[in-house]
């Protein structure tokens, strides 16, 4: 038996496809700028010499990063609701996996601040920063130059876990090629274009990132 290729029913709903591919777009995007704010939090409380904030820290990190995210993406839309907490399908699937990304930035940005030379710190008391000040203005602009390699490929990751998002009916690209393939019954086709839309979206990002570390690179 042989299976002949025929796009043209994948045509027809290609904008579909585009449209998932913009919504998959944005919850990454959305998911980033959350994670970021809540790995930078959780990374200044590892570091932290307090045990009040470091203990806390470091057990979200280890249930968030040994959880299946798709088990994190079910809870907050079917279990949540039970105790209470009641979120649309978008807001819960960004909420989720913001709080994913934060577990794994936080080792990240972690990272980042011990890499930052103490001598930083110093400099900044030298001229009358407060804490405060040394963190927003030196220390955290130091990090961030160090980890965004790390930030970028966590960027394209939050992107390609976004097709989890077709479990709880979100129309990202996933949920919309599923759709196209029940009415087309082009099974082969359907997911070779929804296959080369990630891959060429990936490589798009990941091109993006090398570009703004060049323009972010220290000279040497």
């Amino acid at each position: 038996m042989t299976y002949t290729l025929n796009f043209s029913a994948v045509w027809r709903s290609f904008d579909l496809l585009l449209q998932g591919l913009a919504l998959s777009l944005g919850l990454a995007a959305l998911a980033i700028l959350a994670g970021c704010a809540i790995g930078l939090i959780t990374a200044f409380g590892l570091v932290s010499k307090s045990t009040l904030l470091r203990k806390p820290a470091g057990l979200y990190v280890t249930v968030i990063r040994n959880t299946p995210i798709l088990v994190l993406v079910l809870f907050s839309y079917f279990a949540l609701p039970e105790l209470g907490v009641r979120l649309g399908k978008i807001e819960s699937f960004v909420l989720t996996l913001a709080i994913y990304a934060g577990a794994y930035l936080a080792e990240v940005f972690r990272g980042g601040l011990l890499a930052v030379p103490p001598g930083q710190r110093e400099a900044g008391l030298a001229i009358g920063l407060t804490e405060l000040q040394i963190r927003t203005s030196i220390i955290i602009p130091l990090m961030l130059r160090n980890v965004l390699p790390s930030l970028g490929s966590t960027l394209i990751s939050l992107f390609k876990d976004t097709s989890l998002a077709a479990a709880i009916a979100v129309p990202e690209l996933t949920f919309e090629a599923r759709k196209i393939n029940v009415e087309t019954f082009r099974v082969v086709e359907t997911w070779i274009v929804a296959s080369c839309l990630y891959v060429a979206t990936c490589s798009l990002l990941a091109a993006l990132m090398r570009a703004v570390e060049r323009r972010l690179a220290v000279p040497r």
